[in-house]
């Protein structure tokens, strides 16, 4: 395994280790050999503790490095090993450094009994300290990747990387049920679940942790400009000539706006609460020198995941001040039962109130069927843009013909006196303008 000095050699520029308070080795319960283990430990690895921190240069990104030394007792967090992430945090709060924790730890020290396991109370309470004072927390999961370092700093930082094949989990192998499946306890299951962000090969890491630094510590204060309309289109007619435009196949879609709107950019998924939603893409980009945040729905019906990742990304972006992108293409939230018992209701309260309290600017473009409040949950208020070929109503014209006992045969007429057409909703007030090409 990879050590924690090694890591930090290929990952960082400049390394300035912390100081480390002087003192005798803690050994707070007197448990029967401890001492000698650690003894052993220190002579095998050369560290003092489990944890290494200190200052950085990632790229051209200054940066805390809080990394795990796996070989100095499996990584488990001590008391020392409490005071040294503490001093971390406190540097980042001071000087408004990015965080990067590299983990690798089967979790609380058991030789320390319950002092050991209360140092996690003072990790969560000097992570959220620094999120308060908008100090972006990325957190790189290692094999493995367990117990209270996974509960805190892992699952809790703003983007979540794991190594591929790691162990990741709340329990270690040696106490898990004998009947759960070992597949559940890796970084590919928790990408799948929605609690990572995405996977990194080793020799990848450098680069992808040097433009991820690079992205949460670009704040700006200026709206994100709406995209340019992909393709040339004539403004509808009717109304029911702008359903079947947002609905035609050969209509570009919310990948394609990406990809043509930044540089580049990084994606984050998943609620954190073990969904995925793959018809909703998140993320950070970068556009002009700067970076945005993007939500951007991708033409189907939005399930309860999406709209909370949605949410999370927004309120990330809005606490480390960069402005928001999202594009609107969906015809409607889901509305089977498996949505309605994961919560789709509640989930796009989430993202109404994620968008209503951000402090960052949020513009919005809708590129395709703007369908109901499954819609209007990704639109800015004020700042919503329509391209030629995208329509926005209060619900899809068939819904409104069934709630209106109507038969189908009058969904065109429904559909005009809905007025759905994007120069109807630049009319109404309710869109800035119509982009073109």
């Amino acid at each position: 395994m990879t050590t924690a000095r090694e890591l930090i050699a290929g990952l960082a520029g400049t390394f300035t280790e912390l100081p480390v308070a002087g003192g005798e080795p803690d050994d707070p319960i007197g448990w029967p050999g401890y001492p000698a283990a650690r003894a052993a430990a220190a002579e095998r690895t050369g560290e003092t503790e489990s944890v290494v921190v200190g200052e950085a240069r990632v790229g051209d990104v200054p940066a805390v490095l809080i990394a795990w030394e796996f070989g100095f007792l499996g990584g488990s967090v001590g008391q020392q090993t409490g005071d040294r992430i503490e001093a971390a945090f406190t540097r980042a709060r001071d000087r408004n450094l990015p965080v990067v924790s590299l983990l690798a730890t089967g979790g609380s020290r058991m030789q320390h009994g319950m002092r050991a396991l209360s140092q996690l109370q003072r990790i969560a309470r000097a992570s959220a300290a620094a999120r308060a004072d908008g100090v972006a927390q990325l957190s790189v999961l290692r094999n493995p990747t367990t117990g209270g370092g996974w509960a805190t700093l892992g699952a809790g930082s703003d983007v979540t990387l794991g190594m591929p094949l790691a162990q990741v989990g709340f329990a270690g192998s040696r106490v898990r049920p004998a009947t759960s499946p070992s597949a559940a306890y890796t970084a590919e299951a928790k990408l799948e679940w929605g609690q990572l962000d995405s996977l990194v090969e080793p020799d990848e890491l450098n680069e992808v942790v040097t433009r991820w630094l690079q992205l949460l510590t670009s704040r700006s204060t200026e709206p994100a400009p709406p995209p340019n309309a992909l393709r040339a289109a004539s403004l509808p007619e009717t109304g029911w000539d702008a359903v079947q435009a947002a609905r035609a196949s050969t209509r570009p879609r919310a990948a394609e706006y990406l990809d043509a709107y930044f540089d580049w950019r990084e994606g984050v998924q998943g609620d954190r609460a073990g969904g995925v939603d793959a018809g909703v893409l998140c993320g950070f980009g970068w556009r002009d020198g700067r970076a945005l945040a993007y939500a951007a729905q991708c033409g189907t019906a939005t399930r309860p995941a999406g709209f909370r990742t949605a949410a999370r990304l927004v309120r990330t972006a809005s606490r480390l001040g960069i402005p928001v992108l999202t594009l609107v293409d969906t015809p409607g939230a889901a509305n089977d039962a498996e949505a309605e018992q994961a919560g789709v209701g509640p989930a796009i309260a989430e993202l109404f109130e994620a968008m209503a309290a951000a402090t960052v600017p949020i513009t919005s473009l809708v590129i395709g069927e703007g369908g109901s409040g499954g819609a209007l949950a990704f639109a800015a208020p004020e700042a919503t843009w329509m391209t030629p070929d995208a329509y926005f109503s209060v619900t899809s014209p068939e819904a409104a013909a069934a709630i209106l006992k109507r038969p189908l045969r009058d969904v065109p007429e429904i559909a005009e006196g809905l007025r759905v057409r994007p120069q109807d909703l630049v009319g109404l007030g309710l869109a800035r303008g119509i982009v073109r090409p």
